[in-house]
């Protein structure tokens, strides 16, 4: 896992998480910590929904297109 310091952080900002780490019975790193965390999935799950939609929408232009593993391999045998 990476270490990572953030410099310069408004005090205001620090005491406000200080506050809401102290309130939930965890250190301000682990309140960080669930933030940034946090953060990167919503942006992960936002993606991952796009990307399920389009290929919903894939297929229901297209269709699924059948498995052509049995063809390939049959003419890679054939060819030798």
């Amino acid at each position: 896992m990476a270490d990572v310091k953030i410099r310069k952080l408004p005090d205001w900002v620090v005491v406000r998480h200080k506050r809401t780490a102290e309130l939930a019975g965890h250190s301000l790193e682990e309140e960080l910590r669930t933030i940034i965390t946090e953060t990167a999935l919503e942006k992960r799950r936002y993606w991952d929904r796009r990307l399920g939609k389009l290929r919903a929408e894939i297929r229901r232009k297209h269709r699924t297109l059948p498995d052509s593993t049995s063809g390939i391999r049959a003419e890679r045998d054939r060819r030798g």
